[in-house]
């Protein structure tokens, strides 16, 4: 069934137009020509035709592809970009406009993908300012390594382009003559190999949403316009498809680019539009390690964002640049273009080592525990408790989660389970369990380390606020009154960072109550398993009342599970 693909737009004719007004808006040192609808051009704030004295480059092309071009308008960059409407070139007055609005004396380059219509205008615009007495070079960047040149036409140009404009921006703002800055952006231009995969394509304002590539499909080399690209595959994982695309561009059979081993590249991965950062920086990590092991290139640089986007496409570019001191000496050059990278500074490490995990005083200067040869009448006692009330808490997983699922993400006994099971483990190995207070610590360590969402957290609060307040005795053995006053701390520290207290239909409900009981039956001098079961019971209660109670906090503190409700044997580490 087709539909209309969603946009947060007003009139799909204006999107362009009130882009640019935005643009302007957000970035001071931005300003546009005052010939809406026909004429989109955004040029520096801060330069005007009469008095620039430098060489100005401009680029441009249709619109769609943001934040290219005009995201990369600035000093040090282009002195304007011409915005066509969405995928299509910018008429010819439009680029007129935009030339003689920023040239002055020392002429303008042109910078153009390699479109037949962008070509054209372009070209024809060109022509038209040299009669008028400016000075005008072009560079056709044609970067696509998908699809072999076709006849005339040649290769696409794509996300390279952007290397181009820093390359020609730098040079220009460096005082360079046209002569000087075109014979830079060709030379940049002839080292860049680019190629994209969509994992989706692109929906133009008010269109209908196309539904070539279907599920679990994703196209190599499709264009920047949606145009069909090389081959439709099934989905691969990151690692198999940035080989395939570095390989592509790099086949020693096509020559797309001249790179051989041993020499030095820039890296750009570049998301189509809709690609989270995650999955560009998953292909990034992944890329650096292909060219340096796998081709023999030595990475330089690496940028990695969304510079030449296609819309909503999900998908990405990668481009390899061959480089030399003279074209990095460009691209680290400073720039006020909103878009560049500003967090690219200098020369990459050929490796990074990652910094070593500092450890917890507690453990550098102490040795690691480890469990005792031979255990106490309480050492026993507490390891029969604590076997007692993890193998619960594993056996009952799969109910935990279908109860769960009714009011959260259904993970509930899923995350209890690798608690419970780590508990287990690391008791065989780790737990001091002649020593009650260190091993409450241990347990809090096993949380930490594999439980993860706001349970483990919570968990791990609980066993380090009851760890500080028993080390605070200084003792090896605990007595109840003890054990109570660590509950009552535990359940303080849970409350003060997690925001929740009696009534929120959290833990808490199941747990205040329980250590109110406990405290006021051992100060009345009742037997410590008397005292413990009563507890229990507070607990069973507190845990039924939330039954008509309305969650107010997050549904993770909501649904974890109270320990409260501990088997019998855990009564009997009281005295």
């Amino acid at each position: 069934m087709s539909f209309v693909g969603k946009k947060l737009i007003n009139d799909p004719n204006a999107a362009v137009t009130e882009f640019i007004e935005g643009l302007v808006e957000t970035y001071t040192g931005l300003q546009y020509l005052d010939g809406f609808p026909e004429v989109k051009v955004v040029l520096r704030a801060d330069v005007s035709s009469s008095t620039y004295d430098k060489v100005s480059v401009i680029s441009g092309g249709g619109s769609g592809h943001e934040p290219a071009h005009a995201g990369f308008v600035g000093q040090g960059m282009l002195t304007a970009a011409i915005c066509g409407d969405i995928f299509a070139s910018p008429p010819v007055d439009s680029i007129l406009a935009g030339i003689r609005a920023v040239t002055g004396l020392m002429g303008c380059l042109l910078i153009v993908k390699n479109y037949t219509g962008d070509r054209l205008n372009f070209g024809l615009a060109a022509e038209q300012a040299k009669s008028e007495g400016y000075k005008v070079e072009m560079v056709i960047v044609g970067d696509d390594c998908a699809l072999p040149p076709r006849g005339i036409t040649g290769r696409r140009g794509l996300a390279g382009t952007i290397l181009v404009h820093k390359v020609a921006g730098a040079a220009a703002d460096a005082g360079c003559s046209l002569a000087e800055v075109t014979a830079e952006a060709r030379r940049a231009s002839e080292m860049i190999g680019t190629m994209g995969v969509a994992l989706s394509v692109c929906t133009l304002p008010g269109q209908v949403t196309s539904d070539r590539l279907g599920p679990g499909k994703m196209e190599l080399g499709l264009g920047i316009h949606g145009e069909p690209g090389a081959a439709v595959a099934d989905l691969q994982p990151a690692d198999v498809v940035v080989a395939h695309v570095l390989m592509q561009i790099l086949s020693s059979e096509t020559h797309y680019v001249p790179i051989e081993r041993g020499n030095n590249v820039v890296l750009m991965i570049n998301g189509l539009g809709a690609t989270p950062v995650m999955e560009l920086m998953i292909a990034a990590g992944k890329a650096v390690p292909m060219l340096q092991l796998e081709h023999g290139l030595a990475v330089d640089r690496m940028y990695t964002g969304s510079f030449m986007t296609s819309l909503d496409m999900a998908g990405l570019s990668i481009t390899v640049m061959k480089v030399d001191e003279a074209i990095l000496e460009r691209l680290d050059a400073p720039t006020k273009a909103p878009a560049w990278p500003v967090g690219v500074d200098g020369k990459r490490p050929a490796t990074k080592i990652p910094v070593p995990v500092p450890l917890s005083p507690i453990l550098t200067n102490k040795e690691c525990p480890s469990r005792p040869q031979q255990l106490s009448e309480q050492g026993r006692i507490l390891e029969v408790a604590i076997e007692a009330a993890a193998n619960e808490l594993i056996n009952i997983r799969d109910s935990l989660n279908e109860w769960d699922s009714k009011v959260g993400d259904g993970d509930c006994g899923s995350t209890m389970f690798r608690g419970a099971s780590a508990i287990v483990e690391d008791m065989k190995k780790y737990y001091p369990l002649n020593d009650v207070t260190e091993t409450i610590k241990e347990i809090g360590f096993s949380i930490r380390r594999v439980m993860g969402g706001t349970s483990g957290i919570i968990y791990d609060i609980l066993f380090k606020a009851a760890y500080a307040k028993l080390k605070s005795t200084s003792q090896c053995t605990v007595t109840s009154k003890e054990l109570a006053s660590a509950l009552q701390a535990a359940i303080a520290a849970v409350s003060l960072y997690g925001g929740a207290s009696a009534g929120y239909r959290t833990l808490l409900d199941a747990l205040i109550p329980a250590s109110e009981v406990l405290q006021e039956r051992l100060k009345a001098g009742d037997d410590p398993i008397d005292a413990f079961v009563l507890s229990s019971e507070a607990a069973f209660i507190g845990a039924e009342s939330t039954k008509h109670m309305h969650a107010q906090l997050d549904t993770s503190l909501s649904n974890s599970t109270s320990i409260s409700c501990l088997p019998g044997p855990v009564a009997q580490l009281v005295d």
